[in-house]
């Protein structure tokens, strides 16, 4: 009888969770994931546009349109515990909000990299396939460059109480989150995590822009 009940309640549980999850994702405020992608992609796209030589030869400029409008609605606190991974259950309140803030630097740093190539004429937003009730969602773009290479840019997406968030971004295959969890996670292991936070910190005072990959 004991274990029938824990049986019944093992296959409750995942139902009841996934319930949890559907009322959450169509209670949540704001635009959906698609169309919160157009909306932010253009007009990040279309401001570097305006002035498209500047922010080739300004690094800082683009850093801070993408800081203005991207990153509002990336979440920056979810992606940087599943960059930390283990590591995240160990590290001090203070280690966390350090790594938080170091991770959000490296974000700007790296993506503005990549987007300064990019012009809003050449972004195309693929149709979406998925179910938004399961709180996930996957919204594909394709980027164009100027020699004509179609360069596939997907955002991986959350429904949160503040509104659908970004939590990864995935350029030509390359994962942000997933590569840096990697290095990371190997990084931590060796050296420790403070020698790791100090690390990023370094690079992201250097200004030293690595595009993904």
């Amino acid at each position: 009888m004991m274990r029938r009940a824990f049986a019944a309640c093992g296959l409750a549980l995942p139902l009841l969770m996934l319930a949890g999850i559907a009322a959450a994702a169509d209670s949540v405020p704001g635009p959906g994931p698609q169309e919160l992608i157009e909306t932010t992609s253009t007009k990040m796209l279309q401001a570097l546009d305006a002035d498209r030589e500047a922010a080739k030869r300004d690094p800082a400029r683009v850093r801070k349109l993408v800081d203005e409008i991207l990153l509002p609605y990336f979440d920056t606190d979810y992606s940087a515990r599943l960059v930390l991974g283990k590591h995240w259950r160990d590290a001090s309140p203070g280690q966390r909000q350090r790594f938080i803030e170091a991770f959000y630097q490296s974000l700007l740093r790296n993506y503005g990299a990549a987007l300064a190539e990019f012009t809003a004429d050449r972004m195309t937003l693929l149709p979406f396939r998925g179910d938004l009730t399961t709180g996930q969602a996957t919204i594909k773009t394709e980027v164009k460059r100027s020699d004509g290479t179609r360069v596939p840019v997907n955002y991986s997406m959350r429904a949160t109480p503040a509104g659908w968030k970004a939590w990864d971004v995935t350029i030509e295959g390359i994962s942000y989150v997933r590569n840096l969890r990697n290095d990371v996670g190997a990084e931590v292991d060796q050296r420790g995590l403070d020698a790791v936070i100090e690390r990023i910190e370094t690079e992201n005072k250097s200004g030293d822009d690595k595009k993904p990959g």
